[in-house]
Protein backbone atom coordinates (compact mmCIF):
# COMPACT_ATOMS: atom_id res chain seq x y z
CA UNK A 1 0.00 0.00 0.00
CA UNK A 2 1.27 3.38 -0.83
CA UNK A 3 0.69 5.99 2.06
CA UNK A 4 -0.36 9.50 0.70
CA UNK A 5 0.90 12.63 2.86
CA UNK A 6 -0.91 15.33 3.15
CA UNK A 7 0.12 18.52 1.14
CA UNK A 8 2.87 20.63 2.74
CA UNK A 9 1.31 23.27 4.65
CA UNK A 10 1.95 27.00 3.13
CA UNK A 11 3.29 29.29 5.55
CA UNK A 12 0.94 32.41 5.95
CA UNK A 13 4.12 34.34 4.42
CA UNK A 14 4.48 32.00 1.63
CA UNK A 15 2.06 33.72 -1.09
CA UNK A 16 4.04 36.10 -3.39
CA UNK A 17 1.29 36.40 -6.01
CA UNK A 18 -1.21 37.26 -3.70
CA UNK A 19 0.59 39.48 -1.88
CA UNK A 20 1.73 41.22 -4.78
CA UNK A 21 -2.09 41.33 -5.93
CA UNK A 22 -2.53 43.58 -2.56
CA UNK A 23 0.45 45.34 -2.77
CA UNK A 24 -0.57 46.65 -6.84
CA UNK A 25 -4.22 46.77 -5.53
CA UNK A 26 -3.52 48.92 -2.83
CA UNK A 27 -1.09 51.22 -4.93
CA UNK A 28 -3.67 51.87 -7.37
CA UNK A 29 -6.46 52.79 -5.06
CA UNK A 30 -3.72 55.20 -3.30
CA UNK A 31 -3.15 56.71 -7.11
CA UNK A 32 -6.57 57.00 -7.95
CA UNK A 33 -7.01 59.06 -4.09
CA UNK A 34 -4.51 61.35 -5.41
CA UNK A 35 -5.39 61.76 -8.80
CA UNK A 36 -8.79 62.61 -7.61
CA UNK A 37 -7.59 65.21 -5.17
CA UNK A 38 -5.73 66.78 -7.86
CA UNK A 39 -8.63 66.92 -9.58
CA UNK A 40 -10.13 68.72 -6.75
CA UNK A 41 -7.48 71.09 -6.70
CA UNK A 42 -7.62 72.40 -10.15
CA UNK A 43 -10.26 74.87 -11.52
CA UNK A 44 -12.77 72.35 -12.23
CA UNK A 45 -12.92 70.18 -9.62
CA UNK A 46 -15.82 69.32 -7.81
CA UNK A 47 -17.35 67.85 -4.38
CA UNK A 48 -17.30 64.88 -6.04
CA UNK A 49 -13.83 65.13 -7.07
CA UNK A 50 -13.14 65.37 -3.35
CA UNK A 51 -15.11 62.44 -2.38
CA UNK A 52 -13.63 60.14 -4.57
CA UNK A 53 -10.10 61.42 -3.07
CA UNK A 54 -11.16 60.41 0.54
CA UNK A 55 -13.08 56.73 -0.68
CA UNK A 56 -9.98 55.53 -2.75
CA UNK A 57 -8.02 55.07 0.58
CA UNK A 58 -10.61 53.91 2.51
CA UNK A 59 -10.35 51.32 -0.42
CA UNK A 60 -6.99 50.27 -0.18
CA UNK A 61 -6.99 49.70 3.33
CA UNK A 62 -10.18 47.44 2.96
CA UNK A 63 -7.95 45.57 0.35
CA UNK A 64 -5.50 44.91 3.16
CA UNK A 65 -7.82 44.26 6.05
CA UNK A 66 -8.89 41.44 3.36
CA UNK A 67 -6.08 40.15 2.98
CA UNK A 68 -5.04 40.10 6.97
CA UNK A 69 -8.57 38.19 7.56
CA UNK A 70 -7.94 35.77 4.69
CA UNK A 71 -4.96 34.91 6.34
CA UNK A 72 -6.24 34.47 9.70
CA UNK A 73 -9.09 32.68 9.06
CA UNK A 74 -6.91 30.13 7.36
CA UNK A 75 -4.86 29.62 9.90
CA UNK A 76 -7.59 29.17 12.36
CA UNK A 77 -8.94 26.43 9.81
CA UNK A 78 -5.43 24.89 10.44
CA UNK A 79 -5.30 24.68 13.87
CA UNK A 80 -5.21 21.40 15.99
CA UNK A 81 -8.37 20.24 16.76
CA UNK A 82 -7.94 20.65 20.71
CA UNK A 83 -7.01 24.45 19.97
CA UNK A 84 -10.26 25.15 18.09
CA UNK A 85 -12.49 23.52 20.68
CA UNK A 86 -11.08 25.69 23.34
CA UNK A 87 -11.92 28.71 21.46
CA UNK A 88 -15.02 27.14 20.66
CA UNK A 89 -15.68 26.82 24.19
CA UNK A 90 -14.71 30.49 25.15
CA UNK A 91 -16.85 31.63 22.65
CA UNK A 92 -20.04 29.39 23.87
CA UNK A 93 -19.26 31.48 27.48
CA UNK A 94 -20.42 34.64 25.97
CA UNK A 95 -23.88 35.43 26.25
CA UNK A 96 -26.62 34.90 23.37
CA UNK A 97 -29.18 36.59 24.15
CA UNK A 98 -30.49 40.03 24.71
CA UNK A 99 -31.25 40.07 28.54
CA UNK A 100 -35.14 40.62 29.46
CA UNK A 101 -35.98 44.40 30.77
CA UNK A 102 -33.00 46.24 28.27
CA UNK A 103 -35.07 46.41 25.55
CA UNK A 104 -38.59 47.83 25.90
CA UNK A 105 -41.56 46.09 25.51
CA UNK A 106 -43.47 45.80 21.72
CA UNK A 107 -46.94 47.64 21.85
CA UNK A 108 -49.99 45.38 21.64
CA UNK A 109 -52.65 45.90 19.23
CA UNK A 110 -55.62 47.31 21.55
CA UNK A 111 -59.15 44.92 20.43
CA UNK A 112 -61.59 46.85 19.30
CA UNK A 113 -65.24 45.55 19.44
CA UNK A 114 -66.78 47.66 17.08
CA UNK A 115 -69.55 45.70 15.05
CA UNK A 116 -68.58 48.20 12.09
CA UNK A 117 -64.74 46.91 11.61
CA UNK A 118 -66.20 43.74 12.35
CA UNK A 119 -68.92 43.53 9.40
CA UNK A 120 -65.81 44.79 7.46
CA UNK A 121 -63.37 42.10 8.35
CA UNK A 122 -66.31 39.53 7.71
CA UNK A 123 -66.77 40.84 4.24
CA UNK A 124 -63.29 40.77 3.51
CA UNK A 125 -62.89 36.88 4.98
CA UNK A 126 -65.95 36.51 2.52
CA UNK A 127 -64.24 38.04 -0.71
CA UNK A 128 -61.24 36.25 0.17
CA UNK A 129 -63.18 32.88 -0.06
CA UNK A 130 -64.74 33.69 -3.03
CA UNK A 131 -61.37 34.13 -4.66
CA UNK A 132 -60.18 30.99 -3.16
CA UNK A 133 -63.30 29.12 -4.79
CA UNK A 134 -62.81 30.79 -8.42
CA UNK A 135 -58.28 30.09 -8.36
CA UNK A 136 -59.21 26.07 -7.39
CA UNK A 137 -62.06 26.14 -9.93
CA UNK A 138 -59.29 27.82 -12.55
CA UNK A 139 -56.75 25.05 -11.50
CA UNK A 140 -59.48 21.96 -12.41
CA UNK A 141 -59.44 21.18 -8.45
CA UNK A 142 -63.56 21.12 -7.58
CA UNK A 143 -63.29 21.82 -3.65
CA UNK A 144 -66.40 20.38 -3.81
CA UNK A 145 -66.27 17.75 -5.44
CA UNK A 146 -64.99 15.29 -2.68
CA UNK A 147 -65.52 11.72 -4.74
CA UNK A 148 -62.42 10.05 -5.64
CA UNK A 149 -62.61 8.79 -9.55
CA UNK A 150 -61.21 5.22 -9.81
CA UNK A 151 -60.37 5.63 -14.13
Amino acid sequence: MVAVSAPPRRSAHNRPALITLVIVAALACLALGWWQWERFESASGTGQNLGYALQWPLFAGFAVFAYFRFVRLEREADEPADAASTRTRMKQAAPREIPAGILPERPTAARSDDPVLADYNRYLAELHADDIDVQVRKAGLDARDTERSAG
